[in-house]
């Protein structure tokens, strides 16, 4: 049966190659989504401090937005954990607190931020935080979510948006904590944990909190003083252009752009965990579908979106194979709110605080943690400060803290590149860095070294005073130095005249400067344009180390660096080049040509 949609489409790719057949598993997996979903997108919304109908419309349109804009095909979008609360802490400290005309602009902007982001191809954004900061930063959301929790969990008052506040509330009033309430909430806890360790398909939170809205209406527990979330609130899908004023964009942009970066990383992050059987991911266009997402949300009255991976692994789990399964759940939620909404009237506020606090033990991610201990001890302190930064600054700092803490991990990184020499694998033409398995070899007259990173301004100095040592420690037989620049994939303006410098330095000395495996397209081009080219030794890149010395070692009056045949077979051994590897390199090239001249590896 041929597709029903065909991938010239502008719009719905991530039905490109649906089929009728595919209706059904769809229709499961949107059904398995939407049970999921319907709790979960309440208590979002009630961490911010907005009515939970709120999270159904968010829900709605970033369905939408990813159906009809995106390219993955098992993404979720809608309300998140992880950005409402820099969302409500922002508008907290904005003074604007839970207003929902503050949250659509907002969101307005967020959808364009992102979206734009998705269009001029800006999908490398993503890669700005660290393995390390993204753990550290959603522990600290997950302390967040947890410490706000925890009073409507208890059936005590709340302390407002500031965790201090929060943490004195608990002090003062954790012994007035009610049974009722901590029994509702640990209840949907506990049976949230359970089902989702059994199986993700198990709607344990939706089942949680029906049967404990069942115990609220059976026994009467609201005159015991249990709180109950009410009525829905508001209505759902109606359109609320948001009033623009210049004063409230300029008011909340620095909120909008942290936001924008959070819902980039986590959005790129979850399209790259569930792509399709064919691993096809486009970031760029994900990133249309989420901004999508967000623009309808607020034309909608509602707040911004983000793509979930609790979610997707959901739809992902339970057969989809389209955003057909994410249509199927949002035309349940629209049908829950237009026809179910006295159902919800007896769901606890403790219930929901205890499908929140399910989701912030989600977020902490303890394999991870360990796993970085473990193997990183330097980066597990980036874990701890970016946790500590969000959880003892006001949230939106702590968040841009940590985004800043990912820059200057990355950049220390870079620094710390420095110049190594590369010694010849005994019996090939392979040049690799000292190893203690391979003895390795070296050429008198010359030296063959590496820079293991990009060249830039940011370690240019480093590179620069790494080749001038070792011309200043040469003797009088070095004659050529060659550059193995397969690491170096990318050359700026101010790299560039370190190496013309250093080439000149070479020069005063009677040493000549070769430049090879240069891989990087755009490096050689760089090198091309500013003129460094015709300047290398030979007028040229090589592509091996070993044609460099070949090519340049006769005219500089070195001798002894050809490779003998022979060789190849002397050293084969367990802990070294075996015949397989050696009748490998003969395959490759690395045999005498008819002139006697060894061809390079």
């Amino acid at each position: 049966m041929p597709s029903a949609f065909s991938s010239s489409w502008p719009l719905f790719r991530s039905l490109e190659g649906w089929r009728l057949r595919d209706f059904g598993p769809d229709v499961l997996a949107g059904l398995t989504l939407a049970a999921i979903a319907i709790p979960e997108q309440m208590a979002t919304a009630r961490l911010g401090g907005f009515p939970p109908i709120l999270g159904f419309v968010a829900f709605v349109a970033g369905t939408a937005g990813i159906l009809i804009f995106g390219a993955s095909r098992c993404v979720s979008v809608g309300a998140d954990s992880t950005i409402m609360p820099i969302m409500a802490a922002g508008l907290a400290a904005l003074g604007a607190g839970a207003s929902v005309q503050s949250a659509v602009v907002l969101a307005l902007l967020v959808g364009v931020l992102v979206s734009l982001a998705g269009i001029l191809r800006m999908g490398w954004i993503a890669n700005l935080l660290s393995v390390p900061v993204v753990a550290g930063f959603l522990l600290g959301i997950a302390v967040h979510i947890a410490l706000s929790q925890l009073p409507a969990f208890l059936g005590i008052p709340s302390g407002g948006h500031d965790l201090l506040s929060e943490a004195s509330t608990l002090a003062s009033n954790g012994s007035h904590a009610s049974i009722y309430a901590v029994s509702l909430g640990a209840g949907v806890l506990l049976v949230s944990l359970i089902s989702e360790r059994v199986s993700a398909r198990i709607p344990g939170a939706l089942i949680a909190l029906s049967a404990a809205a069942l115990a609220v209406f059976l026994l009467h527990l609201k005159g015991h003083g249990v709180a109950v979330v009410g009525s829905l609130g508001g209505g759902l899908l109606q359109p609320n252009f948001p009033a623009l004023r210049l004063a409230d964009i300029e008011r909340l942009a620095p909120l909008a752009l942290l936001l924008s970066v959070v819902v980039m990383v986590q959005t790129a992050a979850t399209s790259r965990s569930f792509a399709g059987d064919d691993n096809a991911v486009d970031i760029d266009r994900d990133f249309i579908g989420a901004g999508a997402g967000s623009l309808l949300s607020a034309f909608a009255g509602s707040f911004a979106v983000n793509a979930s991976p609790p979610r997707s692994a959901a739809l992902r789990e339970s057969g989809a194979r389209s955003q057909i399964a994410g249509a199927v759940a949002a035309f349940a939620v629209v049908a829950l709110a237009i026809f179910g909404s006295s159902l919800v009237a007896f769901v606890p506020s403790a219930g929901l605080s205890g499908i929140l606090l399910f989701v912030a033990l989600r977020l902490v991610q303890p394999q991870r943690l360990i796993e970085i201990f473990r193997r990183a001890r330097a980066e597990f302190l980036l874990v701890l400060a970016t946790a500590a930064a969000i959880v003892v600054l006001p949230i939106q700092f702590g968040v841009a803290a940590g985004i800043l803490l990912s820059l200057v991990h990355g950049l220390w990184t870079t620094t710390r590149a420095r110049v190594i020499e590369f010694e010849r694998v005994p019996g090939t033409s392979i040049w690799w860095p000292p190893s203690r398995e391979i003895g390795g070899e070296k050429v008198r007259g010359v030296h063959v070294i590496a820079f293991q990173a990009p060249l830039s301004f940011l370690n240019a100095h480093e590179f620069r005073q790494g080749v001038l040592e070792r011309l200043a420690r040469a003797d009088a037989s070095l004659k050529l130095v060659v550059l193995e620049a397969s690491s170096v994939v990318g050359i700026d303006f101010t790299a560039g005249e370190v190496i013309r410098e250093a080439m000149h330095q070479a020069s005063a000395k009677g040493i000549v400067l070769a430049v090879a495996r240069l891989e990087s397209l755009r490096a050689q081009e760089t090198l091309r344009r500013l003129g460094l080219t015709d300047e290398l030794a030979g007028g040229r890149l090589y592509r091996s180390v070993q044609e460099a010395i070949d090519t340049l070692a006769p005219a500089l009056g070195l001798t002894d660096t050809s490779l003998p045949l022979s060789s190849l077979f002397l050293r084969a051994g367990p802990s070294q080049w075996t015949a397989h590897r050696s009748r490998r390199l003969i395959k490759a090239g690395c045999c005498r040509s008819a002139s006697g001249a060894p061809r390079p590896f």
